[in-house]
């Protein structure tokens, strides 16, 4: 079984003490990848919810400078901590209730899993939800912050506040305060440095007129930065004073904003700051929002300066331990690595494109999802009309495509919509149609793109024809490949459906023309065409006319028969291998789901099920179906909202059933995995994808629960290595071979374009001018065959 898709951005990772690794929050595990390769180390597993929060051990003594350790917290209730240079789990606490943020400060003094064996006392700042039984529900708190003995396991103190959810806790660089957004104030706490005493902590909060959406600490002195939604960013100096420093007191229930001066305001962002962060050494403040767009705030005057183009709203950002580099987590899943002080991208982490939100159209459906099921891809819409093919078998993005050039922001509003992606049986050709929405109900426009793919190499491919309008106004609801020839067919609710086929031209010569053109036309009684789907073979053309199906010869473009009819307009349509079966599904108010014998052009059985999505085997009478479980029945407490089932033609009961969650908007193939051991010859596995493109692969055709397992961990499985002593401040030394000269030797060899090497190299190493020049205009004389004269 393989799991994959998960978001790496929806908690902030965390370096580790050398900078190589990057701690990611993926789900229910900590995934750590190379910082250098952009690669998959290994994952640490134990954790049965969301992971919220990763505290990396500081490296201080000699006792843990070999181990690396750190401090995880989730939603199961669970604190643990974890040796990840080994993958091991040290040590367990149960706070029983989910954890949304946890901060530990002076984490330096953990000694856990060290040799020495001595530990010091350490506390962590926790925020749960709906924790005792005495919040107050009647307000509406669901959030409150604990204090928690790592050491002995257990909370300390009482409550130090309650919000209405659970914040994220800010601590600050020096461990001396930490802090929370709540609305409209920001709470400040100080921090203890001796003796972790509850009644001894203070507390003051900060007002503004506008909600709160981060905050971020001076490194030094006492100067707190607070971002709002409106995209404003107030910076309070000296706050503190009078509570921190002297001796005012403030009690349960009040509040007090006793900064020196009143905040200074600065505002370039147009949405909500979703990030704040000071530099090391405190001159510059960091601040992103939905621009995509690091904003580099000189502390002292407000000038800024911009490090442009991340193509995605930001959400996370951090510097290193060493300072060397820091990361920025991007909307669209993606961690980017930067060279710090130039900021410059040296690596990106990408994930599964993540959904986004984009216009309706009317009658036109979205197919944002593409299977190659001879590879195991898919190929997914993005933003920035960008197409991801992404590898599910190794949890890994192999590259993007800029299916419309144009120019993008994160805050432009959708104006071109990709609807329809398609790929052929071999994913050598792709054809994608996206639609140009109107304004004010005016213009608007539909255009058919295909695609050829340049290489397996290369991995890419390349625009191969363009066709604007190619059913004239109306919309284009299906497109598929003929199974072993180039030909495609693009069906529109305008009633016609076109048959394309791959053609080559020769113009002039040694100039040759390649492209799409249009073969023929068909309809069906002017009906609107919903669906398409080609025989095993590809002899057979089936395609949906609102209620029945019309099987038509592909290259003569014959209507053959027949079949029909069903209740509701059909919305997906696919051959059940070479069985003699068609499957047709219908969608709205009655939903069913039918299979067809082309033997006798009738019903061979049928269910009233609400069908998201079916995939049927190419050799074989197995299909399978991804079901809705209806409204009326109340989902169960894991939530699942959907069933997998695997059917057999030749029988209407299903012979194995899956419960899934989020299975509104997914996806379901089957698909072949030519790397593995044993190639074709094995047996097809099932891909599932959920609407948060959360995937799971398992062989629907054998109940072991362990199948196979991610390649990624395979090939990177063991931790990058170290550099100690010389190779560590100089950089590892060249490899010598004795058995070669010390003095490479230039190659002469006879070309017909000399010129283009022989004045490569060093300069020291080059022959002399004479030699180089007999070669040069040796080479520019037309050589002629030599004649004997007898």
């Amino acid at each position: 079984m393989i799991t994959g898709g998960e978001n790496l951005v929806s908690f902030p990772p965390s370096f580790s003490n050398d900078s190589k690794k990057l701690l990611v929050c993926t789900g229910s595990t900590i995934s750590v990848f190379s910082t250098t390769t952009g690669l998959l180390i290994t994952e640490l597993e134990g954790h049965t919810s969301l992971v919220t929060s990763i505290v990396v051990v500081p490296v201080e003594t000699a006792a843990v400078r070999v181990a690396c350790f750190c401090w995880t917290a989730s939603l199961d209730g669970t604190i643990r901590y974890w040796d990840f240079s080994t993958s091991e789990l040290v040590k367990t606490i149960e706070i029983n209730h989910p954890i949304y943020s946890m901060v530990i400060p002076n984490v330096a003094s953990s000694l856990f899993g060290s040799k020495s064996g001595k530990q010091s006392k350490l506390h962590a700042f926790i925020s749960v939800e709906c924790f005792s039984k005495h919040t107050y529900q009647h307000e509406g708190l669901q959030g409150q912050i604990h204090i928690c003995d790592l050491t002995h396991s257990r909370l300390v103190g009482g409550i130090l506040t309650e919000t209405q959810k659970p914040e994220s806790i800010i601590l600050s660089p020096s461990n001396e305060y930490l802090g929370i957004v709540n609305k409209r104030r920001i709470h400040i706490w100080s921090i203890p440095q001796r003796e972790m005493n509850f009644n001894s902590i203070k507390m003051i909060k900060l007002h503004h007129t506008k909600t709160f959406k981060s905050l971020a600490f001076h490194p030094t002195e006492r100067i707190i930065a607070g971002g709002d939604v409106t995209g404003r960013i107030l910076v309070w100096r000296v706050f503190g004073s009078k509570t921190f420093f002297g001796k005012k007191r403030i009690s349960e229930g009040k509040h007090d904003d006793d900064a020196d001066s009143s905040p200074s305001t600065w505002h370039w962002h147009s949405s909500q700051v979703n990030f704040l962060a000071f530099s090391s050494d405190g001159t510059y403040l960091y601040s992103g929002a939905k621009e995509g767009v690091i904003v580099v705030w000189q502390l002292e005057n407000g000038i800024k300066n911009f490090k442009p183009r991340f193509g995605s709203p930001l959400l996370y950002f951090s510097e290193s331990v060493d300072l060397s580099t820091c990361y920025v987590s991007c909307a669209d899943n993606q961690i980017h690595v930067l060279k710090m002080p130039q900021m410059e991208i040296t690596k990106t982490i990408a994930g599964i494109k993540l959904p986004f939100s984009c216009p309706e159209i009317n009658d036109l459906s979205s197919t944002g999802f593409a299977f190659d099921r001879s590879s195991g891809l898919i190929a997914l819409r993005a933003e920035n009309y960008y197409v991801q093919f992404f590898s599910l078998f190794n949890n890994l993005e192999l590259f993007q495509l800029q299916v419309i050039q144009r120019n993008y922001q994160p805050v432009d509003d959708v104006t071109i919509i990709i609807h329809i992606l398609a790929l052929s049986s071999d994913g050598s050709v792709m054809g994608t149609v996206h639609t140009t929405l109107p304004e004010e109900d005016v213009g608007g426009s539909t255009t058919l793109k295909f695609w050829s793919r340049v290489s397996s190499a290369e991995k890419g491919y390349n625009l191969s024809t363009v066709i604007h309008e190619p059913h004239r106004e109306a919309g284009i609801s299906a497109v598929v490949f003929h199974p072993n020839n180039d030909i495609a067919v693009s069906t529109s609710h305008g009633g016609d459906f076109k048959v394309w086929v791959h053609s080559t031209s020769k113009q002039k010569q040694f100039v040759q023309k390649y492209g799409w053109r249009c073969q023929s036309i068909g309809s069906y009684k002017k009906k609107p065409l919903s669906a398409a789907a080609f025989s095993t073979d590809g002899s057979v053309l089936a395609i949906a006319a609102e209620t029945v199906v019309t099987l038509w010869d592909p290259l003569t473009n014959v209507l053959i028969s027949i079949i029909g009819d069903t209740s509701a307009r059909i919305t997906e349509l696919c051959f059940v291998g070479s069985s003699g079966y068609v499957l047709t599904t219908c969608q709205g108010s009655e939903p069913k789901l039918t299979l067809w014998s082309l033997s006798n052009l009738s019903i061979h059985w049928s269910y009233k099920f609400a069908v998201e999505s079916v995939s049927c085997i190419e050799d074989g009478s197995f299909f399978a179906v991804l079901i809705l479980i209806p409204k009326s029945i109340k989902p169960n407490k894991n939530f699942q909202d959907g069933f997998i089932l695997l059917f057999d033609v030749h029988q209407p009961v299903p012979n194995a059933t899956w419960s899934v969650k989020k299975a509104n908007g997914g996806r379901i193939s089957f698909i072949q995995d030519r790397e593995s051991e044993g190639g074709q010859g094995q047996s097809p596995m099932l891909a599932f994808i959920n609407a948060h493109h959360e995937y799971i692969i398992f062989d629907p055709f054998n109940n072991r629960k362990c199948l196979i397992s991610r390649k990624t961990l395979e090939t990177n499985s063991s931790l990058e290595k170290s550099d100690f002593g010389y190779a560590s401040i100089y950089g590892e030394l060249p490899e010598f071979d004795l058995k070669k000269d010390k003095i490479p030797a230039i190659s002469y060899m006879s070309s017909e374009r000399p010129w283009e090497t022989i004045f490569s190299g060093s300069s020291h190493q080059l022959p002399s001018m004479t030699k180089l020049c007999t070669s040069f205009f040796e080479s520019l004389l037309e050589k002629r065959p030599s004649v004997s004269l007898e």
